[in-house]
């Protein structure tokens, strides 16, 4: 009788030990192909700038964005004068990071050939314009924020 228990507790141990790595197996697979299917290029939701928290629409939240973004450079911009001979008024294309903890930063990512000696003038008034820049909130995949770029095009003064 009692090997007969003994053999059936040493049975159930081995299966028991084949189930659980079998499922944790399982898991890891399922999770592999869970990321798999996720479209990593692409977010659920935007940044989001103040003033465009109560659009419901997820094209007019993007564009309020990305338009609310690029006044706000513009305005602060416009604040100081690049030194220069503009023939007409230039734009910048400036690479926009939002970090997932909320940080923002800019950089110029493309500007026109007459702006080429005034780069590092435009990017140090750049990195000075971003200190008291107005909360944005991070782009969201799967409810969690994450960090995005955006390229928006910036209008300098000329004079």
């Amino acid at each position: 009788m009692y090997r007969l228990v003994f053999f059936t507790i040493i049975a159930f141990s081995f299966t028991a030990c084949q189930f659980s790595t079998s499922k944790i197996e399982k898991e890891g697979e399922l999770l592999q192909k869970e990321l798999e299917k996720i479209d990593w290029s692409k977010v659920d939701t935007y940044p989001n700038f103040e003033g465009c928290d109560t659009i419901q629409d997820l094209q007019q939240k993007k564009d309020c964005f990305f338009d609310s973004v690029a006044l706000e450079l513009q305005q602060r911009l416009l604040q100081d004068t690049l030194e220069g001979k503009f023939s007409q008024i230039e734009s910048v294309q400036v690479l926009v990071t939002v970090q997932a903890d909320s940080k923002i930063d800019f950089t110029v990512y493309k500007a026109p050939d007459s702006l080429a000696i005034q780069i590092h003038a435009i990017d140090s008034l750049l990195q000075e314009k971003k200190k008291d820049f107005p909360a944005i909130y991070p782009a969201t995949k799967r409810g969690i924020p994450v960090s995005t770029q955006f390229v928006i095009p910036v209008l300098l003064n000329k004079y």
